[in-house]
C-alpha cells in the first residue's frame, strides 16, 4: 500500500505474479471447496476436486492427496492433478524420510522445499536446513519445488490421515503464504475424511443392529413355530371337536405372527418393515396347506409397511379365510380370494368367497359371540380401520379399509 493511501497491487519479485489477485483467488477456491465438502458424501470425488483446486490455486505443476497406510508404511495416492490418472491407487514408500511427504508426515509440520531435485541426496531446502529430495519414479526431472502439509484428523488421537503435496517447476517456487493456504485446505480435507469415517462407522453399527434384529426375529419365528406345532399335536389328541378346533385356531394365529418374523429376518427392507404383498401371498399359501380341498388365492399390490401393522393385518386375514373355509361351504369346498389394493387414502383388503353367504341380519358392528369375530374387532381397532360387508353377488365379501400411518 502506498504512503498516500492508494491501493496498489503487490508483485512477487521471483514469479512476477500479481500478489493480491493471487491470494484472493486462493481464498475463493478454498471457499468453493468448503461448500462442496458440505454438499457431498463422495470422498473420492471430494479428494480429487481438492487436488485440482490446490493445483489451480498455487499454479502448481501437480498436487496430490497421499493417504498413509500403517501396515505397509506407505502412502497411497488417493487423488492427483497434474500426474497420470492411472497413478491413483498406487503406493509410494513412506520409508524415505528425506522426501518432503515423509518428512511432513513424521514431524506433523509443513515442509517448504524450493530448489530441490529428484533423487537421493541432492538439492537444498528452506526447511530448517534439512537435505530433502523428491521421490524417484514419480516426480519428473523438471520438478524442483515442493510444499507439503500433513492432513490431520480431529479425533482424540490427533493422528494424521496423510499428506497434501504440491510440486512446482522452475521459475515458480512456493512461499510461506502458500504453505498456510495448503494447510487450510488440508484442514478441510481432514474434516471431510473424519466425517466419511464416522459415516462408515455409523453404517457398520446400523448394519450390525440390523443383523442382530434379524437374528432375533429368526429365533422368535422358530420359537413360535415350535409352539404352533405343539398346539397342532395337542389338537390331534383332543377329546372334543370344540377343543380341537380351538387349539387349531390358536396354532394358526401363532403361525401368522411367526410368518411376520420370518419376513423380518429374511427381508432386505428397512429395519422393522415388511413387504405386505409378499407376506400375504406366503400367508395364504400356508393357509392353503391347512385347507387342501379349497382354492385359496391372493392378489396384492406391493407395499412396504411396519411389522406393527403387518401382524394385525395378517391375523385378520387368517381369521377371515379360516372362517370362510369352515362355514362358507358346508358341502363341497370352494374358492376363497384375498385381495389387497393400495389407494391414496390407505389400504383396502378384501376376503371373498362364493359360498352360502352370511346369515340374515348379520352385522359386523354388533357384538358377536364368536371368538374369531371378537379377535377381528380387536385387531381392527388396533389398526384404526373399518370393516364392512359388500352385499350382492354370491357368497360373502368382507372389506377392510386401513389408513396408512
Amino acid at each position: 500500500m502506498a504512503s498516500d493511501g492508494s491501493i496498489r497491487e503487490a508483485f512477487d519479485a521471483g514469479s512476477g505474479r500479481a500478489e493480491l489477485p493471487y491470494r484472493l483467488r486462493q481464498q475463493a477456491l478454498m471457499g468453493a471447496f468448503a461448500r462442496m465438502a458440505l454438499q457431498t458424501r463422495d470422498l473420492d470425488a471430494l479428494l480429487q476436486r481438492a487436488s485440482e483446486l490446490c493445483a489451480e490455486a498455487l499454479s502448481a505443476a501437480s498436487c496430490q492427496v497421499l493417504e498413509y497406510r500403517a501396515p505397509d508404511h506407505a502412502f497411497v495416492i488417493r487423488a492427483c492433478a497434474g500426474l497420470r490418472a492411472d497413478l491413483v491407487g498406487t503406493d509410494v514408500t513412506a520409508g524415505d524420510e528425506a522426501t518432503p511427504a515423509s518428512y511432513a508426515f513424521r514431524t506433523g509440520a509443513g515442509v517448504l522445499a524450493n530448489g530441490i531435485a529428484v533423487g537421493s541426496g541432492a538439492g537444498g531446502t528452506e526447511q530448517e536446513g534439512a537435505r530433502l529430495h523428491l521421490p524417484q519414479g514419480l516426480a519428473t526431472a523438471d520438478i524442483c519445488h515442493a510444499v507439503n502439509v500433513p492432513i490431520a484428523l480431529g479425533d482424540e488421537s490427533r493422528r494424521a490421515y496423510g499428506v497434501l503435496e504440491a510440486w512446482g517447476r522452475e521459475g515458480h517456487g512456493f512461499d510461506r503464504a502458500d504453505q498456510e493456504f495448503l494447510a487450510g485446505f488440508a484442514g478441510l480435507i481432514g474434516i471431510a475424511v473424519e466425517r466419511h469415517q464416522g459415516d462408515a462407522r455409523l453404517r457398520d453399527a446400523l448394519d450390525h443392529q440390523v443383523q442382530l434384529t434379524r437374528e432375533m426375529s429368526h429365533r422368535v419365528k422358530n420359537s413360535l413355530g415350535v409352539v404352533a406345532g405343539l398346539l397342532r399335536l395337542q389338537a390331534r389328541d383332543a377329546q372334543s371337536d370344540e377343543v380341537r378346533h380351538a387349539l387349531e385356531d390358536a396354532g394358526a394365529r401363532i403361525a401368522t405372527v411367526a410368518e411376520v418374523h420370518d419376513h423380518l429376518w429374511r427381508g432386505i427392507h428397512q429395519l422393522g418393515m415388511v413387504d405386505l404383498a409378499d407376506f400375504l401371498r406366503e400367508l395364504v399359501a400356508k393357509l392353503q396347506e391347512q385347507a387342501p380341498g379349497h382354492r385359496l388365492s391372493c392378489q396384492a399390490d406391493p407395499k412396504v409397511i411396519s411389522a406393527d401393522q403387518a401382524i394385525p393385518i395378517g391375523l385378520v386375514v387368517t381369521e377371515l379365510v379360516t372362517n370362510a373355509v369352515k362355514h362358507a361351504y358346508p358341502q363341497d369346498p370352494g374358492p376363497v380370494r384375498v385381495a389387497l389394493s393400495v389407494r391414496h387414502e390407505g389400504l383396502r383388503l378384501t376376503v371373498h368367497d362364493d359360498g352360502i353367504g352370511l346369515p340374515p341380519g348379520f352385522d359386523v358392528s354388533m357384538r358377536q359371540r364368536s371368538l374369531g369375530l371378537k379377535i377381528i374387532a380387536s385387531l381392527i381397532r388396533q389398526l384404526d380401520g373399518r370393516l364392512s360387508i359388500e352385499r350382492g353377488g354370491s357368497g360373502a365379501q368382507f372389506v377392510l379399509d386401513i389408513p396408512l400411518v
